[in-house]
C-alpha cells in the first residue's frame, strides 16, 4: 500500500548559510555602521543584538529576506522575545524541526475529514499516510497543502 510521512525539517547548513549572508549584508550596510549588531547560529537557534530594538527588529527583516532568497519558509522561526541587557538588546529565534502533537492531531483530522480511504499514524514527529491508491494519497498532499500550518511540512519517504 502506497504511504508517505508528513514531516517538519530545516536544513541547518542553508540557515547556516542565511546567518552568514546576513552578517555580510550587515558588514556593508550604512545604517549599521560603527554600531555593535550581529547575527550568529548558536546550535538551533539564532541570535541577533544590536544596541536598539528597532535594530534587532531589522536585522530580522534582513534574516527573513535572506530565507526567502535561499528558499526556506520563513514559518520555520520562532522568534523569541527582544531583551536588553544595559546598551545591547538580544533576541534568540529558535528553529522549528518537527511535527507538534497540536499540528498532528490537526493532520489527522484533516486526513479524516477529506473522506479519503487513508489511514494516518503519529510517529513522534511525523505523520505517516496510508492508503489504497496513489492518487488518494496525492489528494491528501494537495489537502495538506491547502490547509494553514504554522510550520512548513514537507512531504518525505513516498512509497508505492
Amino acid at each position: 500500500m502506497p504511504s508517505f510521512d508528513v514531516v517538519s525539517e530545516i536544513d541547518l547548513q542553508e540557515v547556516r548559510n542565511v546567518v552568514d549572508q546576513a552578517a555580510r549584508e550587515l558588514r556593508g550596510r550604512f545604517d549599521f555602521r560603527g554600531v555593535d549588531a550581529g547575527v550568529s547560529l548558536e546550535g538551533e537557534q539564532v541570535q541577533l543584538w544590536a544596541p536598539e530594538e528597532f535594530q534587532v527588529a531589522q536585522l530580522l527583516d534582513i534574516l527573513h529576506d535572506k530565507m526567502a532568497k535561499r528558499r526556506l519558509d520563513v514559518s520555520a522561526l520562532a522568534p523569541g522575545e527582544v531583551e536588553g541587557a544595559g546598551k545591547v538588546k538580544r533576541q534568540m529565534i529558535g528553529l522549528k524541526q518537527g511535527v507538534d502533537r497540536d499540528s498532528a492531531r490537526r493532520i489527522v483530522k484533516l486526513v479524516k475529514d477529506s473522506k479519503v480511504k487513508a489511514q494516518t499514524q503519529i510517529q513522534g514527529d511525523q505523520v505517516r499516510v496510508t492508503g489504497k491508491k496513489r492518487d488518494d494519497l496525492q489528494g491528501i498532499i494537495a489537502a495538506i497543502k491547502d490547509a494553514d500550518f504554522d510550520l512548513p511540512l514537507q512531504f518525505s519517504n513516498f512509497r508505492d
